[in-house]
């Protein structure tokens, strides 16, 4: 017969498990089928400067979509590069940005899908660049072919400060009556 100390302490291994699981393994969007494939330590702006030189490299960058445009054998995506946080989501600074690429998707992409201001993050393959106008002059876009894809949603955003408030009162519909988590029994029974 287990005694109320007896679930106490059970319940305390189960929440120091449960938050060590949570805390050891970082959040990615990397598949993984191309985990390690990855170059970490090519940064957007090595990209910019030498596109052509890095061509067939796998690499992770994050923006938000500007347009996207679907043609008879793939979706072209043009991006504002923004830079990654550690969950590998786009900062939504824009003054961030390190400049525009333009990322391909063979397989079909509706572009209502992914509008813009949508923030996305993006494992592709370099394939050099482009250059196209840009108001009144050439820009050189950085190419990549889309690998993988990660649409962050409104809810995705960082912290729960953007996330609706569901109305329950003292923080949770698990807040009990007893002034706690909820329990069917009276406070005395579990101490």
């Amino acid at each position: 017969m287990l005694t109320h100390r007896h679930v106490r302490n059970i319940l305390a291994l189960w929440f120091c498990g449960f938050l060590a699981a949570c805390s050891s393994t970082p959040y990615t969007i990397v598949p993984k089928n191309l985990q390690g494939q990855v170059e970490q330590n090519l940064s957007f702006t090595q990209i910019k400067e030498a596109p052509d030189s890095h061509t067939g490299k796998l690499i992770l960058v994050g923006g938000e979509i500007l347009s996207a445009k679907r043609f008879k054998d793939h979706t072209r995506l043009t991006i504002l590069q923004l830079p990654l946080t550690d969950d590998q989501e786009p900062t939504s600074n824009r003054t961030q940005s390190e400049g525009r690429l333009l990322a391909f998707q063979s397989e079909f992409l509706d572009p209502a899908t992914v509008p813009g201001g949508t923030r996305v993050s993006l494992i592709g393959k370099i394939t050099g660049s482009q250059t196209e106008p840009l108001d009144e002059m050439d820009y050189e876009y950085p190419t990549m072919t889309i690998q993988h894809i990660k649409v962050w949603e409104e809810s995705d955003r960082e912290g729960y400060g953007n996330r609706p408030y569901y109305g329950y009162p003292y923080g949770g519909p698990f807040w009990g009556y007893y002034g706690g988590l909820y329990r069917p029994y009276p406070y005395w029974y579990w101490w």
